[in-house]
């Protein structure tokens, strides 16, 4: 544990500047981590540390700075999402952190440049194992809390506004859950692109979406759709719809000519039992069939992991994190972080981020 602290130190006291750093003198630590043991409630997840192997070839150690909790866990601990690992895992879908030892044929100019990574699980711990080709650079002096903010959140909201929907300027659009890790970033991209928003939410969080420039809808509104037409009356050109069941219909419901729907999860499912892959076919079954129809408007379901493997995959990554980072160094984008909580008070964030009060993201800081 001295080395440990000794290596972590050295990095601590760079300036900032974390390209100095050459080398490391260990390659193996001890890593903090949450367990999903499985189908559990909140008090059922466990932390426990144990020695991370040093890094394989083509792998980095990094040391943990943020890693947020996102639907994907939420889905995960009631054994929902689809394709995730078998019991026990490390939950994680995203992480900000630093290289602390690179692996054989890495880069060693990597050890100490602060980076982001999508891993979809693994990223609930203090340090872990990555593919250095997964790495995304990141900006110095920039908050890596609010980075970790751009990762899931911010490459789902630029892709489903602007390669999904392909949102114009003066048009209006529906962000359901504006509240939330996905909305809250979605919301300031529209804005920024002159885009007019209305968005659904908890009236406890209305006045933050009217300081922002969304034009509040209760999410409980019994007459949603009606709602949204006393604002929009001739339809709105997209909506952006994470609820699923009923929800989608209403928002299909609600494009005008050209309009666009984009689903990119189904909450609505979260407390279905059985196989996990039916309530997916079936709302790509529906999407593909309003395709079809000769109404003019278009439904599309976003996943993040779309073309993974691809040799274009990861560099649309990059370039969308790089647009993103951008924004956030040049102060237009403002991440909305709802709590930060160590990985031991893990049963609290979880609580916090499954309960639909939290305006913003909440972030785990190991």
């Amino acid at each position: 544990m001295e080395s440990l602290t000794k290596n972590e130190n050295s990095i601590k006291g760079n300036t900032g500047n974390h390209q100095n750093v050459k080398h490391l003198e260990q390659t193996s630590f001890n890593t903090t981590e949450v367990i999903m043991p499985g189908i559990v409630e909140p008090e059922g997840l466990l932390v426990r540390t144990r020695v991370l192997s040093a890094p394989a070839a083509g792998q980095v150690s990094v040391k943990v700075e943020a890693s947020g909790i996102c639907f994907a866990e939420q889905s995960m601990r009631r054994g929902r999402y689809y394709e995730q690992p078998k019991f026990p895992f490390v939950p994680g879908y995203d992480l900000v952190g630093t290289v602390v030892a690179t692996g054989p044929g890495v880069d060693a100019t990597l050890l100490g440049k602060r980076v982001a990574a999508l891993t979809k699980t693994g990223g609930w711990a203090s340090h872990t194992l990555l593919s250095a080709s997964d790495l995304l650079p990141v900006p110095e002096d920039i908050d890596p809390l609010e980075v970790e903010t751009l990762i899931v959140n911010g490459i789902t909201a630029w892709q489903m506004l602007h390669v999904k929907a392909r949102i114009k300027r003066g048009q209006t659009i529906l962000v359901h859950g504006a509240n939330g890790g996905v909305g809250t970033i979605l919301t300031q991209l529209a804005l920024y692109a002159g885009v007019r928003v209305i968005g659904t939410a908890s009236p406890r969080h209305h006045k933050a979406l009217r300081a922002q420039g969304v034009e509040p809808v209760d999410y409980n509104d019994t007459d949603l759709a009606g709602s949204v037409l006393k604002l929009a009356p001739g339809g709105v050109d997209a909506v952006f719809d994470h609820v699923g069941g009923a929800s989608f219909a209403r928002s299909f419901g609600l494009l005008t000519k050209g309009g666009v729907l984009v689903c990119y999860a189904i909450a609505s499912a979260l407390k279905d039992t059985g196989n996990t892959l039916i309530p997916f076919l079936k709302v790509l079954i529906q999407l593909g069939w309003w395709n079809i129809l000769p109404n003019d408007r278009k439904a599309y379901f976003y996943n993040i992991w779309d073309g993974k493997g691809s040799e274009t995959f990861q560099g649309q990554l990059r370039e969308t994190f790089a647009q993103l980072t951008f924004l956030l160094a040049s102060g237009v984008l403002k991440p909305q972080i709802a709590a930060r909580f160590p990985l031991t008070q893990i049963t609290a964030a979880m609580k916090l981020a499954e309960s639909r009060t939290a305006y913003g993201k909440v972030v785990l800081v190991p």
